[in-house]
């Protein structure tokens, strides 16, 4: 926006999605089962799926985040009153100096967040979300572009919820989250027919981390302890998914696949690269047969990580791997998000004007496909 000096194309935007999405939005059968969320305060981001409600194991009532409650009470309360709606989201916008934003879940990361759902419903559950973002969306369609849900229970349908997005729906990018489902790896072989039906639909997958899910996650040790838990499982759970994908053989084996590691920071990216490389040097003829190349240079050729506006050790890693791998996040409009001012704060970083731009641009548009 004029008001920055860049042009902003945020990675991974977020919404708050209505209580009765589901209820309104779900096919008929599901009905009876439809997800369901609360707004009982300014960022309540419940939501029960099947009985079980998430963020589990964690307290986000009102009361009990301690002295960022009242800042955030007052800062989103105006979203809140306008019932977190498109117009809401464009002028939010506007403030931060955003010019297009690719839209990401709230609620919504929970949808699919149950080990063992029931297949059927759990595709019904991505399918009324990605019709209600397409109606979100379609307020300013150059400006909120979807990324959709699908579901990992069954992998037919993730590949036909995956085609109908991008060809009838216009989504840019698809999403799950990093968590393994059902005790699968992502280099199972059985992921493989999406990993190729997104590679022919050149549409890229973005994995978001969200805490709570009834799925295994890094930091479950911490049990009730949000500051321990947050701190590890973003960036912990992102980086897990990366060794399944560039040291599994996943990307050696599906070369045009785009994949985006988003909300886990950037910084972790130069020792993880190291230490991957250094393994495959010691046992890839052994475990990574179908790698001809070292894992870091398969991040490199089709991975992207996402930045916080004031991740300053990210200077590491453009001084070890470069400017192209990274994309621009403001987390709109979570608890921890930097709003309003995060897009000023990154342009406060140590980092040279040219990478910013391609930060703040250059780099997301090519990961989601964007031209102009």
């Amino acid at each position: 926006m004029a008001h920055t000096g860049f042009r902003v194309l945020d990675s991974d935007i977020h919404i708050i999605e209505p209580p009765d999405l589901w209820e309104r939005y779900i096919d008929a059968p599901f009905k009876h089962q439809a997800p369901r969320g609360f707004a009982e305060w300014v960022l309540d981001l419940r939501i029960e799926v099947d009985g079980k409600l998430m963020p589990a194991n964690v307290d986000y009532s009102a009361g009990a985040r301690g002295r960022s409650t009242q800042h955030n009470r007052e800062r989103f309360r105006p979203f809140h009153e306008r019932g977190w709606s498109a117009e809401a989201q464009l002028d939010a916008m506007d403030v931060e100096g955003i010019d297009v934003g690719v839209v990401y879940p709230t609620r919504g990361l929970f949808a699919q967040g149950i080990d063992g759902m029931e297949p059927k419903f759990a595709a019904a559950v991505a399918r009324a979300y990605n019709d209600w973002l397409h109606d979100f969306c379609a307020v300013n369609p150059e400006r909120l572009i979807g990324a959709g849900m699908i579901s990992p229970f069954d992998i037919e349908d993730a590949v036909t919820e995956a085609r109908r997005v991008v060809r009838q729906l216009g989504f840019k990018g698809i999403f799950l989250r990093p968590n393994p489902v059902n005790g699968r790896n992502w280099h199972d072989p059985y992921y493989a027919p999406l990993w190729s039906e997104l590679e022919a639909l050149d549409v890229p997958l973005g994995f978001h981390e969200g805490l709570g899910a009834h799925l295994p996650q890094v930091g479950e040790r911490f049990g009730g302890n949000v500051m321990l838990r947050h701190t590890v499982c973003h960036p912990g759970e992102q980086m897990l998914a990366a060794v399944s994908f560039c040291g599994g053989g996943i990307l050696a084996r599906h070369p045009r696949l785009r994949v985006a590691f988003l909300e886990g920071n950037a910084s972790w990216v130069p020792f993880l690269l190291w230490r991957m490389d250094e393994h495959y040097e010691w046992l890839g003829d052994v475990f990574a047969r179908d790698l001809s190349m070292e894992p870091s240079a398969y991040f490199k050729r089709q991975c992207f990580v996402s930045v916080e506006c004031d991740e300053e050790p990210v200077k590491a890693l453009l001084d070890l791997v470069g400017t192209g791998n990274v994309v621009f996040s403001t987390d709109f409009p979570h608890p921890d998000c930097k709003y309003p001012g995060a897009v000023e704060r990154f342009l406060e970083l140590p980092l040279p004007e040219v990478a910013k731009r391609a930060i703040l641009w250059d780099n997301c548009a090519r990961y989601y496909g964007l031209a102009g």
